[in-house]
Order: structure tokens, then C-alpha cells, then sequence
């Protein structure tokens, strides 16, 4: 009888064992499919931002045909770019600081195309110049987009980061070195309005 119930005892603990087996690979099943997600999702966020990127030749082109336009603007755009599109972030493990550089970067060119609009519009030749027009269209589509996609990463990134923090899951997590994603987070200064120039 002892035998036996030594028996019965390791029978339940393989079943326990099997069923804690089953249970961690599952969770780890489903880690992996939001990390590939939110890489996924982080594959699109460059997409966009190439995207922009890809754009300013297009710019240079248009108002280089200005000679009155002032070229130090023009230069702070086509090197915000290069400074820009030099960034590049492993999406599988990517860092707070990674994201936060990748952010400077890009406000850095968002910040000198914004400057470029504005003295565009001393330029009425230019503002009615077809291929201009067209550059801004596109960059307003291309921002649209950028915004998009930055949310969509942002949803995956929580998604992602909840379930690897949640209890149990985080024992798995921990054991198998899922570790959580940064997030965009708005620029300093983005809560205050713009100024209007006039």
C-alpha cells in the first residue's frame, strides 16, 4: 500500500509538472507573438519616417530654384536629415535611450522643416510653385501617417509590456528574458501651444 501511494504521489506530480510545462510554454507562445508584433509595429514607424525622409531631396529640388530663398535653412533640413535617418534601433532590443535618441533625431528634422514652412511663406512664387505643392501634400500625408503608426506601436508596445508584467506571466518573462518596450513619448514642450507667427 505504502508503494502505491508513493506511486499515486509521482504520477500527480508529473501530471502537475506537465500541466506548469504546458501552461509556461503557452504564456511564452503568446509573448513571442506580441514582441513580433510590436517589431512589426516598429517596422512600420521607420517605414514613415524613411518615408519623410525620402521627401527632402524632393524639397531641395523645389526651392533650390529660388535664389532669394535663404540656403541656411534649406542646409539645416538636408543635415537634420542625414542625423535622422542615421539613427537605427534594433527593434529586439530596443531601450528607453534608444527610443529617446530616435526622437531627438526626428524632432531635430521635424523642427527644422517647421522652420522651413514658415519662411516659405515669405516666398509666394514658391508656395505657388506645382512642385512644392505637391512636396506639402505628400508631408502632410507623411506626418499623418507618422502619427498614425506612432500610436498603433504604442498600443502594441502596452499590450505587450501588460503581459509580460502581469502575475503569473511575469515568472515566465523573467525566466525567458522578455523584457518590456519603450514608448514615444511626446517632445518637451509639447504641451504648450504653438506661437502663431505672423
Amino acid at each position: 500500500m505504502k508503494g502505491k501511494g508513493c506511486l499515486v504521489l509521482v504520477i500527480a506530480l508529473v501530471v502537475i509538472a506537465g500541466i506548469a510545462l504546458m501552461w509556461g510554454v503557452g504564456v511564452r507562445n503568446n509573448f513571442v507573438t506580441q514582441k513580433n508584433v510590436v517589431e512589426s509595429k516598429w517596422s512600420n514607424v521607420e517605414t514613415v519616417y524613411q518615408k519623410r525622409a525620402n521627401l527632402i531631396p524632393n524639397l531641395e529640388r523645389a526651392v533650390k530654384s529660388y535664389s532669394k530663398f535663404e540656403q541656411e535653412t534649406l542646409t539645416q533640413v538636408v543635415e537634420a536629415r542625414a542625423k535622422a535617418t542615421s539613427v537605427n534601433i534594433d527593434p529586439t532590443n530596443m531601450t528607453e535611450a534608444d527610443m529617446a535618441k530616435f526622437q531627438a533625431a526626428q524632432g531635430q528634422l521635424s523642427g527644422a522643416l517647421g522652420k522651413l514652412m514658415m519662411v516659405v511663406e515669405k516666398y509666394p512664387d514658391l508656395k505657388a510653385d506645382q512642385q512644392y505643392i505637391n512636396f506639402q501634400r505628400e508631408y502632410t500625408a507623411i506626418e499623418n501617417s507618422i502619427r498614425m503608426e506612432t500610436v498603433n506601436y504604442n498600443d502594441a508596445a502596452r499590450e505587450y509590456n501588460t503581459a509580460i508584467q502581469k502575475f503569473p506571466n511575469n515568472v515566465v518573462a523573467n525566466f525567458t528574458n522578455f523584457k518590456d518596450k519603450p514608448y514615444f513619448k511626446a517632445e518637451a514642450g509639447a504641451e504648450k501651444a504653438p506661437e502663431v507667427f505672423k
